[in-house]
């Protein structure tokens, strides 16, 4: 018997950090996009392709969230954590998604973190002489030296039972611990409860409705592993600003200076990062390009500052055009005014119609309490009037906007006629500027985008 060799030709394997995977991308009106993308691509880069499809403003608030419906959880993914390590993370069971939307407060508490660090939630080592100011607190916390302990009570959520148990924790670098002796910070007296380095912190959705939660202001720090769901801890605040207090300082604690370095990156097109752009295709619906039919020739338009400002004097042309429209006397008579004053809202993004009281609540909570958050609606207790719901101190307030007739013509007004607007786009406007009777001015809208 005679043996024969033979050359055979093996395929090329593609290293795996350059293959693709698909991952599903939903927006806050229902609608999804596919992308196809390689397995080393950051959620910083989705978010950067999406805008750059849609032609979105990169203002820095836009965000990648993991929500996991079925346990009624969401987290932020922070702009360096990688989409397919993310992704192959979840149970088959659960309902997972990646979901596209603005969080204003995604960075907000580098900006004005005496909004998000109490002094009575705070303690610092031994290392800090006196009390330091608020802009020190988050480089403490970005420090290996020093450090700053949250404190405060947490309501947490009994193992095997149903019930919750009022406790006084303790966030430390090196975890999160409870009390067994009242408010005691002896080392014989702290309990570990989990630390960040294999957990993820999420935000509890409905946390008296599903999980018998005294409040709504539920948090949960989750094992970043598959079947992680069953080794999960759920605790509640008391309030908003505690809840996004500890979930802010457990987000410093686990991603450290990184976190920082997300918030410090350039904002400009020739970013290495924006390479990997073409990287990724969408294999979904087509994206709808603005164009530019001003000269000659026809034109898509690729920056989207140019986008935003073509649009702006459309619309202000649009509004002159049709504040000039006359009767057929060449007069505008009051029903016309009234009807122009009533429709020129309609196309605003920060104008909802007739979405509820709580609908409102749960959008601005959503897309993040910072000050100056808000949306228009329409009144669902009193006929032809709007309100504007707007968030200040991490509370949200409805104030009525009311319609008023004097000589014919239709106004709208905040505090009762002693300040006149002929429409809703107006009266948005001068608050943009002015704060009035609000407690602050208006600085971003709610709008729900498509993907």
């Amino acid at each position: 018997m005679s043996l024969y060799a033979r050359r055979v030709t093996l395929p090329a394997i593609t290293p795996l950090v350059l293959q693709k995977r698909v991952i599903k991308v939903f927006s806050e009106d229902g609608t999804s996009r596919a992308l196809e993308v390689p397995n080393d691509v950051t959620a910083l880069h989705v978010c950067q392709l999406l805008i750059q499809k849609n032609h979105y403003i990169d203002d820095q608030n836009w965000t990648m969230f993991e929500e996991l419906s079925t346990l009624c959880l969401e987290r932020i993914i922070e702009d360096h954590e990688l989409m397919i390590e993310v992704q192959s993370k979840w149970d088959m069971e659960e309902d997972c998604r990646f979901s596209f939307r603005k969080y204003y407060t995604k960075y907000e508490f580098f900006k004005n973190p005496e909004n998000y660090f109490p002094d009575l939630m705070l303690s610092y080592s031994s290392e800090v002489n006196g009390a330091p100011k608020s802009v020190d607190t988050v480089k403490m916390f970005l420090s290996t030296s020093t450090y700053p302990e949250v404190q405060g009570y947490l309501y947490m959520s009994e193992k095997g039972k149903k019930s919750w148990k009022k406790m006084f924790f303790v966030l430390r670098r090196s975890g999160l611990y409870f009390s067994t002796k009242g408010t005691s910070k002896d080392p014989r007296h702290l309990q570990f409860f989990s630390d960040f380095s294999q957990s993820n912190v999420y935000m509890l959705l409905s946390a008296r409705k599903v999980y018998g939660a005294p409040t709504d202001y539920g948090l949960c720090l989750k094992p970043n592993k598959t079947g992680g769901a069953k080794e999960m801890k759920l605790l509640c605040a008391e309030s908003e600003g505690s809840k996004v207090c500890w979930i802010t300082a457990i987000r410093l604690y686990k991603h450290g200076k990184q976190i920082y370095q997300n918030y410090l990156r350039p904002h400009q097109t020739s970013d290495p990062s924006s390479q990997n752009l073409s990287s990724m295709r969408s294999i979904s619906e087509n994206s709808l390009a603005a164009m530019d039919f001003s000269g000659h020739k026809s034109r898509v338009i690729e920056n989207p500052t140019e986008v935003l400002s073509i649009a702006l004097q459309e619309g202000l042309l649009w509004r002159r055009k049709s504040c000039g429209r006359i009767s057929s006397h060449g007069i505008p008579t009051s029903s016309q005014n009234s009807t122009m004053n009533f429709a020129i809202h309609l196309s605003q993004p920060w104008f909802h119609h007739n979405i509820s009281r709580h609908e409102a609540q749960k959008m601005i909570v959503q897309q993040g309490l910072v000050n100056g958050v808000f949306l228009v609606r329409e009144s669902q207790s009193t006929p032809k009037s709007f309100v504007l719901s707007m968030c200040y101190g991490q509370k949200i307030k409805h104030f009525q906007i009311v319609p008023i007739e004097d000589g014919g013509d239709l106004f709208y007004t905040l505090d009762e006629g002693h300040t006149r607007f002929t429409d809703l786009t107006q009266l948005v406007e001068f608050h943009q500027l002015n704060k009035g009777i609000l407690p602050c001015t208006l600085k971003h809208y709610c709008t729900r985008v498509t993907v």
